[in-house]
């Protein structure tokens, strides 16, 4: 059932692999304050400059890490949820997990749940986005549910209704905020990678190793839904348990990473069709698309801060400007 492996996909994965570590090197090379290939290399390791190690070990290497962990969580999140629907068209921002997801990590930042030296801080609002992300679902699994089965047809509809009724509920949060954290609130939402810390970093991995093992062992159930339900369901598979959990674990991810750095779109939703043609099953599918997402991101984070240094953009705006022309090519050439 379970597609042999493909030589080209080890191929495909050795090649995103190399990609990311030369884009994390690059990242760390530009920004406001540009250094040497060899400033850099002291820094990594403590020596050389003392700027030059602050802004490399506090700053940049965090920031990039995390913008391979975020990457790489939305990336897995789409394919498995395009996987769960049989719909190219899904990921966590049209489902309304993302927005579910915001929402939840706003509520929990007023109140208090982020602050420095909080205990957990750093856990607590990727779990406060992973609760609001959990609500999202259960409403759109309810809006989705015949029979006490999940249409999946419907579960696309009800995913659009709950994103609009989530962006309605932010702009209700913003407005209790004071201007000033009403301003970096809406920046987060547009996605950013500034607030990247060590303890965001490993409460990140944590979550996307949770998010990985959950997901990873349903791949061949995957292939088998690629073949229809009853069809999945004639070959073993237990389609409703694999649906939920897949659906949960999906979320998990998208949650863990719009509580960390805001919602960045088209992640999701580009990356698995961009790898697909290089994966014979999901669990290269879903390989690869960790590696391709997470080099995308790294890449569109570098843009963000080096296109109008000092100044920097959203990521978010970024991923969105390089996303949609390529979605768009990627749409055209599909046979």
């Amino acid at each position: 059932m379970t597609p042999a492996p493909s030589g080209r996909s080890a191929w495909a994965a050795a090649v995103l692999l190399v990609a990311l570590f030369a884009l994390v090197g690059t990242s760390l090379l530009f920004g406001s304050v540009r250094l040497s290939p060899g400033e850099v290399w002291n820094a990594l390791f403590g020596s050389g400059d003392a700027q030059a190690v602050t802004i490399v070990r506090e700053l940049r290497l965090p920031r990039a890490l995390l913008g391979a962990l975020v990457g790489g969580a939305l990336a897995v999140s789409g394919a498995a949820l395009q996987a769960l629907l049989g719909n190219p068209l899904a990921d966590p921002y049209l489902l309304g997990v993302s927005g579910g997801a915001a929402c939840g990590t706003l509520l929990g930042a007023l109140l208090g749940l982020g602050a420095r030296g909080a205990w957990g801080s750093s856990f607590a609002l990727p779990l406060a986005g992973f609760l609001g992300a959990l609500v999202a679902v259960l409403v759109v699994g309810a809006g989705a549910s015949v029979g006490g089965r999940l249409d999946r047809g419907r579960l696309l509809l009800s995913g659009v209704v709950v994103n609009a009724l989530a962006s309605a509920v932010l702009l209700f949060l913003l407005s209790f905020g004071d201007a000033a954290r009403t301003q970096s609130f809406v920046f987060w939402m547009l996605g950013s990678l500034a607030g990247a810390t060590p303890g965001a970093v490993k409460a990140l991995a944590v979550y996307a190793a949770l998010g990985l093992a959950l997901l990873l062992p349903l791949a061949r159930a995957f292939d088998a839904l690629a073949l229809g339900e009853e069809t999945a369901a004639t070959l073993g598979v237990r389609v409703e348990t694999v649906k939920r959990i897949a659906y949960l674990a999906a979320s998990l991810l998208a949650a863990a990473a719009v509580a960390t750095t805001g919602i960045i779109g088209f992640v999701g939703l580009l990356v698995p069709h961009a790898v697909r043609r290089l994966a014979p099953g999901h669990r290269a599918l879903l390989v690869l698309s960790f590696l391709g997402g997470a080099a995308l991101l790294v890449a569109a984070d570098a843009l963000s801060r080096s296109l109008f240094a000092p100044a920097e953009i959203s990521v978010g705006a970024v991923t969105a400007l390089l996303g949609a022309p390529a979605f768009l090519v990627l749409l055209r050439a599909r046979p």
